[in-house]
């Protein structure tokens, strides 16, 4: 997993018919809409400004190293020339593979490339009816689903995975989603997940499958955690040990594109969410929504730019980073990344602190420290003397702390980061 672990940061992408309606991915299940409600859509679905190569071209600026697509979201509705179905974008207004282009862009742009397929499917006619069905309050609908076999769903299923892992050359990651055990639930038995991971596998040796196939107790079940939406306390462990993982969060409320969502994270906390996923070992996957007609809108542009921005002077306080050894105390009022091939510690500061910033347990270990942004030297005092420039001072304080000098006024920059250049043992 080097190359995912050294990226740090990736581009979602949530995108189909539910950008039309714009009101939530799950618009269909919210409002309990049919399939001939849920047509009217697909009927309309002209993406006329979709430009590939310009979304890859943003997720490359932003400072992302990979991107996971949309293939099949839970309604059904597929954006690649699948072979297995008619609701699909070839046959939609859009007239075209929506996937093909994008994965030739990714690769021209040097981009790693992830899918992100559902487990559930709402369209299709051997699915069975569950808590999320759109119909599941529907008595005739129901009662008239009840032959239905989910085993041919299955199959079905492994038939759009082989597409997508034989089609389009390596994939790099596959994100599939979700189980959800219990009462009208759907869980491993219902998707065959060993005989689906089984296949995964043979196609794609080298691909990294999340943890969503309900078989977290089964040897090589997964090769890393997703939890969403939310940041863990402290680096993801399981069964007592770290793994990998990857929260995976949104810019506002809603996955796909929603017209009228309005609490949108500002770019100041984008990249504190960033730093702070990095600084305990994770990976952050950032969504975009893109519009019915295929763009990213100018709230999402005003925040991936402002995120590039940043990365593109501090990029290597997250890129190749990640949990500082345990004798590396956090920063006050800040986040630590650590970057052990290169012997370098990065400070991000939260709250500027007035001229002086002291780091506990880092005296003797620092040889040069600077602001990431413009290598400009800072001085620093440490273990009761100086090792580096500061006239005047030689007071360290506590005897494994480090001293540094900084402006008393913050540098124009979203979250500055300090650089510590360490030595060597």
């Amino acid at each position: 997993m080097t190359w995912w672990t050294e990226a740090r940061f990736g581009m979602f992408i949530h995108w189909g018919l539910y950008a039309l309606p714009a009101r939530h991915e799950w618009v269909r299940s919210r409002e309990r809409q049919s399939d001939e409600a849920y047509a009217r859509y697909f009927a309309r679905f002209d993406p006329d400004l979709y430009d590939p190569r310009e979304w890859a071209r943003t997720a490359r600026r932003t400072g992302m190293k990979y991107v996971v697509v949309t293939t099949k979201h839970h309604d059904g509705f597929c954006l690649w020339d699948s072979k297995l179905t008619d609701f699909k974008a070839p046959l939609s207004p859009a007239g075209r593979d929506l996937i093909r282009p994008l994965v030739d862009a990714l690769r021209d742009e040097g981009l790693r490339i992830g899918f992100y397929h559902s487990l559930l499917d709402w369209h299709h006619p051997e699915y069975t009816v569950d808590r999320f069905h759109p119909l599941r309050d529907d008595p005739a609908f129901v009662e008239g689903a009840r032959g239905r076999d989910i085993g041919r769903y299955a199959d079905y299923l492994a038939g759009q995975i082989r597409e997508l892992l034989t089609e389009y050359g390596r994939i790099d990651t596959l994100f599939l989603d979700y189980s959800f055990p219990g009462p009208e639930g759907k869980c491993r038995e219902d998707w065959r997940s060993e005989r689906l991971l089984a296949l995964i596998r043979e196609l794609q040796p080298e691909i990294l499958v999340n943890d969503r196939l309900d078989l977290l107790d089964f040897p090589g079940g997964w090769d890393y955690r997703t939890p969403e939406q939310f940041m863990p306390r402290e680096g993801f462990r399981f069964d007592g040990r770290p793994v990998p993982w990857e929260t995976c969060q949104t810019f506002s409320g809603s996955w796909g594109y929603d017209r009228d969502e309005s609490t949108w994270k500002s770019v100041r906390q984008l990249i504190v969410l960033l730093a702070e996923t990095v600084s305990k070992g994770g990976n952050l996957l950032l969504n975009v929504g893109p519009t019915g007609r295929g763009l990213f809108d100018n709230r999402a542009m005003d925040r991936l730019r402002g995120i590039g921005e940043w990365m593109s002077l501090n990029g290597r306080s997250i890129h190749g980073c990640g949990q500082a050894p345990a004798e590396f105390p956090k920063p006050p009022n800040g986040l630590l990344t650590y970057n052990a091939a290169a012997g370098r510690a990065y400070v991000h500061v939260l709250e500027w602190p007035p001229g002086v910033l002291t780091l506990d347990g880092l005296a003797g270990r620092v040889e040069y420290a600077q602001l990431l942004h413009d290598a400009s030297e800072l001085p620093f005092v440490g273990a009761g003397g100086e090792t580096g420039f500061m006239p005047g001072r030689r007071d360290a304080g506590p005897s494994d702390a480090l001293t540094l000098r900084l402006p008393v006024r913050q540098p124009d920059v979203e979250v500055p980061v300090i650089e510590l250049f360490l030595k060597r043992p």
